[in-house]
């Protein structure tokens, strides 16, 4: 879907009283050690969305300069972040949404809450392998009397509702499955977001390529097929490292001739085999 086929998402607060905070959940699944490499034109989004009691975080105001800086060319966002301040994670997600140029997010570590809503402004949205978005309610804290907790609960409404048309949007999920997702606090997987609608791809890093013949993306499929088989972890590494200290060497031979062949530990090739024939038999 493209940007301007997007929903404009609220900017406004309700009550200039209430401060919407992180939710301490998302901030404890959050690794803030987790970075991108360095690219043109890119933008990074690896702190919380807001600015914190620090003076730190991200906020609209820097991802509009350094969206001026770039012009019109295509982008490249890099997130990690627990989220934070929901309005700055709406200006932001409009800006995107606004950028003339293709936008690109790749969610590194955990895109939560506002900054789930971040992800959505992307063309293409890749995750990568044990990425996480997170989708829930927006979430505030509020000081006051019964009456002033009620008009919050009726302003935080339409909040929600706007949300839910970002999701709806993205996804092309139901109004009905994204609310009941947003209800229950929903952390969605790289695989389920793809399934779902709310991202793409995984991020080019962790696709296996079919065409790739090398002896790396041989092992990456191996180690693939074990796992499909319920094969312990530790048991798939020490069947690989076996192969692959059986694989030929350029001068084995005593000689001093290169050697074409070399000799693998039938136990070894009695355990792949028992695997493989297991997979035929689950698909």
């Amino acid at each position: 879907m493209k940007k301007n086929q997007l929903p404009v998402a609220l900017e406004d607060r309700p009550c200039a009283s209430i401060r919407y905070e992180l939710k301490p959940k998302a901030l404890d699944k959050w690794n803030s050690r987790i970075r991108a490499s360095s690219a043109d034109n890119s933008i990074s989004i690896l702190d919380v969305v807001g600015e914190d009691y620090w003076g730190e975080g991200v906020t609209a105001k820097r991802i509009s300069a350094a969206l001026r800086a770039i012009g019109e060319q295509d982008i490249v966002v890099n997130l990690n972040s627990p989220g934070g301040d929901m309005f700055e994670g709406l200006a932001i997600y409009n800006l995107l949404r606004a950028h003339s140029g293709k936008v690109t997010v790749n969610i590194l570590g955990i895109a939560a809450s506002a900054a789930s809503i971040i992800a959505m402004a992307g063309d293409e949205i890749k995750m990568g392998r044990g990425a996480f978005l997170m989708i829930h309610n927006c979430w505030a804290m509020g000081v006051g009397n019964r009456h002033d907790f009620a008009k919050l609960a009726h302003d935080l409404a339409p909040f929600d509702a706007s949300m839910t048309d970002i999701y709806v949007a993205r996804s092309g999920q139901s109004s009905d499955v994204v609310s009941q997702m947003m209800d229950n606090e929903t952390y969605i997987s790289a695989s389920e977001a793809i399934e779902k609608g709310f991202a793409d791809s995984l991020l080019s890093a962790d696709v296996i390529d079919e065409g790739d013949d090398s002896p790396q993306a041989a092992i990456r499929k191996l180690d693939a097929l074990l796992a499909k088989t319920n094969t312990p972890r530790a048991e798939r590494r020490k069947l690989i490292s076996a192969l692959t200290r059986s694989m030929p060497s350029a001068t084995s031979q005593s000689n001093g001739m290169p050697s074409a062949t070399c000799d693998i530990n039938p136990e070894i090739l009695s355990k792949l085999e028992e695997a493989v024939t297991a997979f035929a038999c689950v698909k």
